[in-house]
């Protein structure tokens, strides 16, 4: 028999609040962002949170420690990375990873540390621009797709609805823990919630703004961005767990950091991309 999640701490309603009152100042921003100012600024936007949300990726690894150079060199990978899907002639993939990767190598000549430490840290550095950039470049590729912007809404709310269907079913209802090792608050109860919810999202934005998605296209979605979704969630969850930190980081009141705010679209992105251009022929 699963193991059974006892009791879930909520939230203070001071918690609450705070992200509510940040749901309500981004949201407007986002959809000026994506809807009026086209491919450049939705660019702008992933390159900036992506450069972010890395830096608190190599603060898990690094703890409260200052901030050795590599770190400013992965951030900037990142961006060039997410870069070279919007610009693939002036800056490629390849370029950049292989750029990262040789820096990665030679670390042990020029960091000081001992060969264990100083390779360890080569390649949370490779890690970090993988993470953050290769998976959030989906995003930038999506973006690009004819009705990209509207496809870029479609695979937002399917995935915030995945995450708070899951959220909500786990907290009224949760008793049988998913990952109990990782994050003990997830249970199979919230993942039901989320796929209800993820589906029914999914529907509702195919009869709101977009009708060329069949049925069973957004049936289909709705089960796989939950479930990549959760998939980037404990992966998430492991990182910090290991590293002994709650949240990521305390950018967005309320809501943590922006990797913690990424978690889920790092997964379902890249997942969501390669089914509208090969699944349903783009």
């Amino acid at each position: 028999m699963p193991p059974t999640l006892d009791s879930v701490r909520p939230r203070s309603s001071s918690e609450t609040v705070r992200r509510v009152l940040a749901a309500a100042v981004f949201l407007p921003i986002f959809y000026y962002l994506v809807h009026d100012l086209g491919a450049m600024a939705f660019f702008g936007l992933a390159a900036i949170a992506g450069m972010l949300a890395v830096g608190e990726f190599y603060r898990l690894h690094l703890g409260q420690a200052p901030w050795p150079w590599w770190c400013w060199l992965g951030v900037g990978a990142t961006g060039l990375l997410i870069g070279s899907a919007q610009w693939p002639t002036l800056v490629t993939d390849r370029t950049v990873l292989l750029g990262t990767l040789a820096i990665a190598l030679c670390m042990p000549l020029v960091s000081g540390k001992s060969l264990r430490d100083s390779l360890t840290d080569g390649m949370v550095l490779i890690m970090g621009v993988l993470y953050l950039g290769l998976t959030l470049s989906y995003l930038v590729l999506t973006r690009g797709l004819p009705d990209g912007a509207l496809l870029i809404f479609f695979v937002f709310l399917v995935t915030w609805a995945g995450d708070t269907g899951a959220y909500v079913a786990g907290k009224s209802m949760g008793r049988h823990a998913l990952a109990p090792v990782i994050s003990p608050k997830k249970t199979y109860e919230g993942l039901a919630g989320g796929l209800v919810l993820a589906c029914l999202m999914a529907i509702i934005a195919r009869a709101w703004f977009l009708p060329a998605f069949s049925l069973v296209d957004c049936l289909a979605l709705g089960v796989i961005l939950t479930i990549t979704g959760l998939i980037g969630d404990l992966a998430e969850s492991a990182m910090k767990r290991s590293a002994g930190f709650k949240d990521s980081g305390a950018l967005i009141p309320g809501h943590g950091g922006m990797l913690d705010r990424l978690d889920s679209l790092l997964f379902t992105g890249p997942a969501f991309y390669y089914y509208v251009t090969i699944v349903n022929n783009g």
